[in-house]
């Protein structure tokens, strides 16, 4: 762990959750897990052939009297949709494989496809910065994944890839030409992003995000509160009623390092987008003023 890393306790967990629609008005899908199909492996390309998954989109249907909001394609949000999930009943576990969130939880909607390496590194703002930066790989967009350390030095995975390696001394970041051999594969883009991990926080994913409006809110974007503790949600999709209400499903990392998945509150896994705040089970509320967006390429 480097020195610009923001560490989460776990010492306090809330348990607040917004009243939305009833449990049977929010539904979730039984949907039966199947093999990835080859588009899906394209899209997700860290999925293992062997892997049963469903996909976000067909696992939560919105409440009664909401649609989905309508995405471009392509978009982040869209693929976020189709996010690949484990089937129902799984726990979610951490990078040592220990449980760390019972499947019978009430707090758990469902635990993301998503590897979790074997240390202790993808907590909660890493694991939006993988999703964001596995979407623009999928994308065929390799040459723009770029994010910022804590310390605000951009650390690139075009020059990653090109065998710069970053040399860190205190709070100066230093990228050396010639450090390892070139290499772009995927086995050199995991390595990149515990990289990323190491150094990168909440309070990164803080500053570098855009500021989106409430009105402006779409899938993809994220609430966070910068710090030492710090916490981020990704929000994974929306959904509107006729009078222009918005709910939203809701996900997370957390720590120590552990599957990414997919929040439910007290109603369900939906959660209101109406008030002043958000109110996740595992944080404090998130002020509609804490909501960023990371730069799509």
């Amino acid at each position: 762990m480097g020195p610009f890393r923001p560490l989460m306790a776990l010492a306090t967990l809330f348990t607040v959750a917004l009243p939305l629609v009833s449990c049977e008005a929010a539904g979730r899908a039984k949907v039966a897990p199947h093999v990835p199909t080859a588009e899906e492996r394209t899209r997700y390309p860290w999925l293992t052939a062997s892997a049963q998954v469903r996909s976000l989109e067909e696992s939560f249907a919105p409440p009664e009297g909401y649609t989905r909001m309508p995405l471009e394609a392509g978009s982040f949000g869209a693929w976020l949709r189709g996010l690949p999930l484990r089937p129902d009943g799984t726990p979610v576990r951490d990078f040592q494989g220990q449980t760390v969130l019972a499947a019978s939880d009430a707090r758990l909607a469902a635990v993301g496809e998503l590897d979790v390496g074997t240390v202790n590194l993808q907590q909660c703002a890493d694991s939006i910065l993988r999703l964001h930066a596995e979407w623009r790989w999928a994308s065929g967009h390799p040459e723009r994944i770029a994010y910022r350390f804590t310390s605000g030095h951009l650390a690139s995975w075009p020059r990653y890839a090109a065998g710069e390696r970053a040399r860190v001394s205190g709070a100066k970041v230093t990228w050396v030409p010639g450090s390892a051999a070139a290499d772009s594969s995927r086995a050199a883009f995991r390595n990149y992003l515990d990289l990323l991990f190491t150094y990168a926080g909440t309070l990164s994913i803080q500053a570098e995000g855009a500021r989106p409006t409430r009105e402006q809110l779409r899938p993809g974007d994220f609430f966070v509160l910068g710090g030492s503790p710090g916490h981020t949600v990704l929000v994974l999709d929306v959904a509107s009623n006729t009078k222009g209400e918005r709910v939203a499903l809701v996900g997370q990392g957390f720590t120590p390092a552990q599957d990414f998945h997919v929040l439910a509150g007290r109603d369900g896994p939906w959660f209101s987008l109406e008030g002043d705040s958000v109110a996740t089970p595992f944080w404090v509320p998130f002020p509609m003023t804490s909501l960023r967006r990371l730069p799509a390429p």
